[in-house]
């Protein structure tokens, strides 16, 4: 098991326009390019399962996720299957005026990997991740300007 911090990370956008970004659903998967065959199952107001193959360690393999999201504080993820089942994170967003900062925590684990493995794989994920939704909100964000202008 495998406890990480990522903290100070910042969106380029206002935390409205975050919340809305990751409410966009297929839209925000479809930013996300370490995952195809998306699956969406709502279990409550606030939690879905989310099912997908996962582009982890080089390697395509089968996910699925619960996420429970309390805009416009923070976002929980739990693994329930794949390479990280069992892995835990919360993600936490602060507005900082024009941006919005992200931190996230987490205690990652796999049946099947080592356990520097699973650090590699966590950062994997977490740059990943980062990397596609900060140039998706910060294009989008463009867009919204220029279309209020």
């Amino acid at each position: 098991m495998v406890y990480l911090e990522d903290e100070g990370s910042e969106f380029d956008a206002p935390i409205d326009f975050v919340w809305k970004y990751i409410f966009g659903g297929e839209g925000h998967d479809s930013a996300h390019k370490t995952t195809r065959n998306p699956k969406f199952k709502k279990v409550s107001e606030i939690t879905i399962e989310y099912a997908s193959e996962r582009l982890l360690r080089g390697n395509w393999a089968p996910d699925r996720m619960r996420i429970s999201m309390f805009p416009p504080v923070s976002v929980v993820t739990e693994w329930l299957e794949g390479v990280l089942a069992g892995s835990k994170l919360v993600y936490l967003y602060s507005p900082k005026g024009a941006k919005t900062r992200i931190d996230v925590y987490g205690e990652f684990t796999s049946p099947t990997l080592s356990e520097p493995e699973v650090m590699a794989a966590a950062r994997e994920f977490l740059e990943s991740e980062f990397r596609d939704d900060s140039a998706a909100i910060r294009l989008e964000f463009q867009r919204a300007k220029k279309t209020a202008a």
